[in-house]
């Protein structure tokens, strides 16, 4: 086996997984995390004392709601969180972790009946955010000005790229898989047709700019132009694979999509009138 390919006083070129998830503590992340986290346990806990409890609750909501903050910690917590110059690859993937895995998972993890006043200041507030138009519009914001050429170099000069970006990526993508999701029903009148219709609205951006990094003949950002990349990829092999990850990424969303928009369509035509009775 060869020697992992270094560049002096540097970066390890050729890292393992083993060497990409070595931890690498961000505190910015990590108290956040670990407060939601534990108030999650804790009303967990909490749940498991009533039957009610239990039923709204089940066990396979906070199995997923877990793996979702694993998840964020490993993508945050680890060296790949500090490799943002050298590998655009590794870079959108954490990104699209952020984005299409770790959201949905986080939303499935919410109990079932949250009981919200629908006249109180947190249902006014949650109904502005998982508007679909509020969440489509925060959500195109944070992928067309952060990937266009000027908006993505501005945030690697700046350093913001590193921590802020992750972040709009998460917070963003909870108010779309909120939306599309519907944890909060009392707060969410949204219909099966129109958040079917919004998924495919919020895939369009995503799907875009993945496009344009698959075929566009030059390395877009000014960074990685000249920059040496993760294993032995060239800027534009960099560029274009962050194209397939962005793009492979959002199918199971627009996937869903498609699957909520056919139901509304039977219900529509009378579908479920015109099973015949098991």
């Amino acid at each position: 086996m060869s020697a992992p390919v270094t560049v002096p006083g540097s970066i390890n070129l050729d890292p393992t997984l083993t060497d990409l998830l070595i931890p690498a503590p961000d505190l910015v992340f990590l108290i956040p995390t670990l407060l939601v986290a534990g108030y999650y346990v804790w009303r967990f806990i909490v749940s498991r004392r009533s039957a009610e409890g239990r039923a709204r609750w089940p066990v396979w909501r906070a199995v997923l709601f877990a793996l979702g903050m694993v998840l964020l910690l490993m993508t945050t917590q680890s060296r790949a969180a500090t490799l943002t110059g050298s590998s655009m690859a590794l870079y959108m993937g954490r990104l699209m972790l952020l984005a299409e895995i770790v959201p949905p998972l986080l939303v499935l993890g919410i109990p079932r009946g949250v009981k919200i006043n629908p006249r109180g200041a947190a249902a006014r507030v949650l109904g502005v955010l998982l508007d679909p138009w509020v969440a489509l519009a925060v959500w195109a914001a944070v992928i067309i000005f952060w990937n266009v050429p000027a908006g993505f170099n501005a945030s690697v000069v700046t350093n913001t790229a590193a921590a802020l970006l992750p972040a709009l990526y998460l917070l963003s993508s909870l108010l779309v898989w909120s939306v599309i999701l519907r944890p909060l029903p009392n707060v969410q009148p949204a219909g099966m047709g129109s958040r079917g219709g919004f998924g495919l609205l919020a895939a369009l951006p995503m799907m875009a700019v993945a496009s344009v990094w698959l075929y566009a003949p030059n390395v877009l950002y000014t960074p990685y132009v000249n920059a040496l990349c993760l294993w032995n990829l060239s800027p534009l092999q960099n560029q274009q694979l962050s194209g397939w990850i962005m793009m492979l990424a959002g199918i199971p969303a627009l996937a869903l999509a498609f699957i909520q928009l056919f139901q509304w369509l039977v219900e529509l035509t009378g579908g479920d009138e015109a099973m015949p009775p098991t």
